[in-house]
């Protein structure tokens, strides 16, 4: 886990305008972003870098959102995954997931809360 809840975040959209600003408002928030966009530039970055989140947004198709997590809990097990969209509740490898339409700072509050979870399990010894 990275120190003083700056998190390194592997951050993947379809769209590169939306990539661009939610990747600004989570490096305001303190974090460390890797942006890649589409399913191929995910799947690179998860190959080199080592992450302590990795979020898909909502412009990623859905099937990229569906396959995605599976290849990140494959290739980094514990690894946590946000999906930005409704119905990642569902999906077995999300960890977490915001609701289609919702703002940044939902974004960044579920961030927080996904990641304190963590630590809490951590330090309990799970």
């Amino acid at each position: 886990m990275a120190h003083s809840g700056k998190l390194n975040i592997l951050y993947g959209e379809g769209d590169a305008e939306v990539l661009k600003s939610q990747a600004a408002a989570m490096q305001k928030a303190g974090h460390q972003v890797q942006t890649a966009e589409g399913r191929k530039a995910v799947e690179a970055a998860l190959k080199q870098g080592n992450f302590d989140l990795v979020v898909l947004g909502s412009t990623m198709t859905r099937d990229d959102r569906h396959h995605l997590p599976y290849m990140v809990k494959k290739a980094h097990e514990g690894l946590r995954v946000l999906v930005l969209h409704a119905d990642g509740g569902r999906h077995p490898y999300v960890d977490g997931n915001v609701d289609t339409g919702s703002n940044i700072t939902t974004m960044l509050d579920k961030i927080a809360e996904m990641m304190g979870k963590k630590t809490m399990a951590k330090s309990a010894g799970r």
